[in-house]
């Protein structure tokens, strides 16, 4: 697996290059990838499949001048910006391995991930972190880390966001309750239901990087095509739902 430390100028090429590493593995022209990157500016990301009006208030992203961008992986809605990592493992899929089919992938990088953030300090181990819902990972009963997946015919993109000192009441004023909630939630607001990391990025990466054994980095990048760029930038894609 190679790494990528790469974080392109705005939200749109940020996305791109997650899917576009995923195709250029499909396609032989890459292969299985670990990715960091950290928006400098905020914005909205919904899930391939979710209603922005259900989901957003976009009154308050259009008073604030945020953008609201759609994924190609699903699960639910977040805020990114400054103070929240995100990293893209793509996985090549086996016929009998751990990313044979959907659950099997959540769980096997699920807890990879889970054990490779508990080993960081003591204060995350006494505190119990844990993988909740299907694809959360959660400081006890709080929330830092959502997570979601797209499959091809031979690999797949598992990628998420952990966060770290994230601008927290930025979330509320943005989303919406979420119209699907995991069970562990228990009808909770925003502010009582996330948590920072409250650790260094850096941190969190070597972490990472160790438990999913990078050998090289991966340059150059791969190429993101003018087509699906333009995607990420079109309002035909962002507001379909």
């Amino acid at each position: 697996m190679t790494l990528l430390d790469l974080t392109l100028p705005s939200p749109a090429e940020n996305l791109a290059l997650d899917e576009a590493l995923l195709d250029a593995a499909e396609t032989d022209a890459g292969g299985e990838v670990l990715r960091f990157w950290e928006s400098p500016t905020p914005f909205v990301v919904v899930g391939y499949a979710n209603k922005i009006a259900s989901e957003v208030n976009v009154a308050a992203c259009e008073a604030k001048g945020i953008p609201i961008l759609r994924r190609c992986s699903g699960g639910g809605t977040v805020v990114q910006g400054p103070g929240c990592l995100n990293y893209a493992v793509i996985l090549h899929i086996t016929e009998t391995g751990p990313t044979r089919n959907i659950s099997t992938a959540n769980h096997y990088v699920m807890e990879r991930n889970r054990v490779a953030l508990a080993t960081l300090n003591s204060q995350l181990s006494t505190l119990n972190i844990s993988v909740r819902g299907h694809t959360d990972l959660a400081l006890g009963s709080l929330k830092f880390s959502g997570n979601a997946q797209r499959r091809r015919k031979s690999f797949l993109l598992f990628h998420g966001s952990l966060l770290l000192n994230f601008h927290l009441p930025l979330i509320s004023e943005l989303l919406n309750m979420p119209s699907l909630q995991p069970d562990y939630r228990e009808g909770r607001a925003h502010e009582q239901f996330i948590t920072n990391l409250d650790l260094p990025a850096e941190a969190i990466k070597r972490a990472l990087t160790t438990e999913w054994q990078t050998t090289s980095s991966l340059t150059p990048p791969p190429f993101i095509p003018p087509d699906m760029l333009q995607k990420y930038n079109s309002p035909a894609w962002n507001r379909k739902f």
